[in-house]
């Protein structure tokens, strides 16, 4: 089986830290691994996908230590990240084994149109060259060296070179072992550590799209870097979110306030979907509910000193609000207090924008209304996010803002709560800026594979020459769309 060739490897590795030979410091790479990688079979490719999801199961034991070493998450959280990791690396076997990421599309030609149409038949192809991966800080499995954008990419046809994150590079390095173990070749997948590394894959001549998670600052640096490309390349990048939850007169009181904290303080509020505004109704009952929820919450560490020190930052933003409650204080250097903010609908209206910026962790702003009409022009205002959440009972009560929260967020949530992302077909995890770089893409789900694709168009191409999922007879049984009709 193809995929050979010297892609990929590690560079600037801190002590410590293994590295190997091939990308970064200036290496030159040809690319030679992703073309053989890319035209394996999709049969062959989905094998590959499931071996390293077994291989990641299989070095659980090992992998949820290191992990804990470094990021004190705990063996619970650890263990079910890592299933997720394996979940994704299957689901994107599924995905290009059905075929219909291709969008396989043939027009036959019409001589009786004026002008004639020749024959044009046009699928999705996998990007000629390397993909940049940036993990986030926050998963260490699902989001990093094993997590969505490498396991979509890899299914794409795609190799991976992924920047470490400085979290947890020992679980990197561990990480990028178990999956090399399960590829045809190590060469498919390169590890990087370090600022100067992650800069230089950037810029690299081989590299033909970047994927990121990570702050708004971050992803800004990113772009920087690709602007002064001789050659631009996509970017996608996951940045900050608020994701508002807007509570109307009728919602369940009781239910929104534990609801509320739960999902506040999840993972110690380092989630990109954590709750960062609250709508609600004037009503000094449920105000109550919710400082109760709250004080009964606890703290704890940060995943880094930067990120305790960032939050501590947001904490100091916000303190000319009123604070509604706060929690106990986590353990530990590192360790943070949830705290809830409160404001009037008005007072936070004359804040804007920079009340409404992300505080990473722990930290939401109860905004109370008197009337829900009086919603709709606040929330245009608030800039994009991930998800957008609406609690109530009687659907209709929901319509003034229903509409605006469509335009302002990529995933809409009816009585539930945003943080905990379903690894799905339908899925989309993205939004509008800043809660990503191309509201038009997703980075979990089976269409997150799209970000690694483009499309060819093959005119009056001989047949023998044509992709399988394009000729006549579909020799692959993939879903084609034939002179304009979906064929079953």
């Amino acid at each position: 089986m193809g995929g050979g060739g010297g892609v990929v490897a590690s560079a600037g590795a801190g002590p410590g830290v293994s590295a190997s030979v091939g990308f970064g410091a200036g290496a030159g790479v040809a690319g030679a691994g992703a073309v053989g990688w890319r035209d394996v079979s999709v049969r062959e490719r989905a094998r590959v996908l499931e071996a390293v999801a077994d291989a990641l199961i299989a070095r659980a034991d090992d992998l949820w230590v290191v992990a804990e070493r470094e990021t004190a998450l705990g063996e619970v959280r650890l263990r079910g990240e890592i299933a997720r990791s394996a979940g994704q690396f299957r689901l994107f076997a599924q995905v290009i084994r059905d075929g219909g990421h291709v969008e396989a599309i043939i027009d036959h030609a019409d001589p009786s149109l004026t002008p004639p149409r020749p024959d044009v038949r046009r699928m999705k192809r996998p990007l000629p060259g390397v993909v940049a991966v940036f993990a986030a800080s926050n998963f260490p499995f699902a989001f990093s060296v094993a997590g969505g954008d490498t396991a979509s990419a890899l299914a794409a046809g795609c190799s991976v070179v992924v920047k470490a994150h400085p979290g947890h590079p020992q679980t990197s390095e561990l990480v990028a072992e178990v999956v090399r173990s399960a590829l045809p070749s190590p060469d498919l997948l390169g590890l990087v550590h370090g600022m100067q590394a992650g800069a230089e894959l950037v810029r690299h001549p081989a590299v033909v799209a970047v994927g990121f998670t990570g702050s708004v600052a971050g992803g800004k640096a990113i772009q920087v870097l690709i602007d002064e490309r001789e050659t631009p390349v996509p970017f996608f990048g996951e940045l900050g979110s608020v994701n508002p939850v807007v509570v109307l007169p009728s919602a369940r009181a009781e239910e929104v306030a534990g609801g509320f904290a739960g999902s506040l303080t999840l993972g110690v509020g380092q989630f990109c979907t954590n709750p960062g505004l609250l709508f609600v109704p004037e009503d000094a009952g449920l105000l109550d509910r919710l400082a109760a929820a709250v004080r009964e919450t606890t703290g704890g560490p940060m995943l880094a000193e930067r990120i305790r020190d960032g939050y501590l930052g947001g904490l100091e933003r916000l303190s000319g609000l009123r604070v509604l409650a706060e929690g106990k204080a986590g353990e530990g250097a590192w360790g943070v207090t949830p705290t809830v903010f409160v404001a009037d609908i008005g007072e936070f209206a004359d804040k804007l924008p920079r009340v409404a910026e992300e505080c990473f962790g722990p930290a939401s702003i109860v905004v109370t209304y008197r009337e829900v009409s009086e919603l709709p022009a606040v929330l245009e205002q608030l800039e994009g996010s991930l998800t957008a959440t609406v609690h109530g009972t009687v659907p209709e009560e929901a319509a003034p803002v229903a509409e605006v929260l469509g335009r302002k967020a990529g995933r809409l949530i009816w009585n539930g709560w945003p943080t905990g992302v379903a690894v799905c077909w339908a899925m989309h995890h993205g939004g509008p800026w800043p809660a990503s770089t191309s509201a038009a893409h997703t980075s979990v789900g089976a269409t997150a594979i799209d970000r690694w694709l483009a499309p060819t168009a093959y005119q009056d191409w001989p047949a023998e020459l044509l992709p399988p999922e394009l000729r006549d007879g579909n020799p692959l049984g993939v879903p084609q769309r034939v002179d304009g009709r979906l064929q079953a």
